[in-house]
């Protein structure tokens, strides 16, 4: 066993989601593309099929309010969906998780890992959230320092080893980490791109018209839990928005605008709650498929990025909260609509890539 290893010339940029983000730069590191190009973040993204929408709130969480615009499983739908072998290792024995990633880099393999953004000293944040996806491309063990790629650097990040095992061994939101590992096979070449864009459509139409819940249980009993999911959930987040003023005294709202902005455009979304990722991905897929349903399907969630994205310029505005609340609602109206159809376009566009 050798004390120190790093893969060299690993191709890496600064991105807008840490798990497309490491994806797309794995992709490059593997060489595979449609057309000798690198795929771009976005289109690794849409290639996912994991485009959605989650909304809660209810007073015991800290801000009370949570949003986010994808699945849950990007990794694992996207390695399927492009024919990469993916095995997913975790254990709550530190030293075998960090066994796992020794042997993978002592073999030459960059290794995608879980890791909580409080835990990692570069991020120099406080907020908790478990299921942030690194890079690990070498360790050495005389500075005790293992070499990290994240979408929120530029650089290679240098992570002492304990503070990395606190990352990969949290139990914060929204799930323990669990050392939780990756095992990444390539194949020497993708499936066809028409076949595969036309599931990942599908995939993303049907997880916004029949969405999966995030939480489970008779959560309809749980005191002041308001919840919604797909493009009822868009519904219902613009529904709930009306009533914030009258839930939220001045000084919590200002603060509860605040954290909508980050979910937006801040938490890891490429901007517009995940929409622009989307809508890079479909431009792609115009050009590359001459289709105008593909087109069409880009316009659409271009407008969405952008009214996704008025929406937290918005929330953010150095004006009164009145006059803030009622910019908000009017910018939302617009919501339901667009994202309804966004969803139709997807599936319009799932069917003219088969076809």
């Amino acid at each position: 066993m050798t004390d120190q290893q790093l893969i060299g010339n690993y191709p890496h940029q600064v991105a807008g989601h840490c798990g497309s983000g490491a994806l797309r730069d794995l992709m490059q590191w593997a060489g595979l593309s449609y057309d000798s190009t690198p795929l771009s973040e976005g289109t690794i993204f849409g290639l996912g099929g994991e485009l959605g929408f989650s909304y809660l709130r209810h007073s015991a969480m800290s801000p009370p309010i949570y949003l986010v615009g994808r699945g849950p499983d990007l990794t694992g739908h996207f390695t399927r969906r492009l024919g990469i072998t993916a095995t997913q290792h975790a254990t709550d024995d530190p030293d075998e998780g960090w066994a796992w990633v020794r042997d993978e880099l002592d073999q030459g393999h960059p290794v995608l890992c879980w890791a909580d953004i409080a835990e990692l000293p570069y991020l120099r944040v406080r907020l908790s959230m478990s299921r942030h996806d690194i890079v690990i491309i070498g360790y050495n063990d005389h500075t005790r320092t293992a070499t990290v790629i994240d979408n929120d650097r530029a650089d290679p990040q240098p992570v002492p080893y304990d503070a990395l095992a606190r990352a990969r061994s949290s139990t914060g939101f929204p799930a323990p980490t669990r050392h939780t590992t990756y095992r990444l096979r390539y194949p020497t070449q993708l499936p066809p791109l028409s076949s595969t864009a036309a599931d990942a459509c599908d995939a993303a139409a049907s997880a916004l018209r029949h969405p999966e819940p995030m939480l489970t249980g008779d959560l309809d009993t749980t005191p002041e839990l308001v919840h919604g999911y797909g493009l009822n959930g868009v519904t219902t987040f613009v529904d709930d928005l009306h009533q914030w003023s009258d839930l939220f005294p001045p000084d919590q709202l200002d603060t509860v605008l605040r954290a909508l902005a980050a979910f937006i455009d801040k938490a890891g979304t490429g901007g517009g709650l995940f929409r622009r990722l989307q809508a890079d991905y479909l431009h792609y897929l115009a050009r590359h498929t001459h289709l105008p349903t593909a087109q069409q399907a880009a316009d659409t969630y271009s407008q969405l990025a952008q009214v996704w994205s008025d929406l937290a310029t918005t929330a953010t505005t150095d004006i009164d909260i009145t006059t803030r609340i009622a910019a908000l609602t009017d910018t939302a109206q617009q919501l339901p609509a667009l994202e309804q159809r966004g969803a139709d376009d997807l599936h319009i566009l799932a069917r003219d890539l088969t076809t």
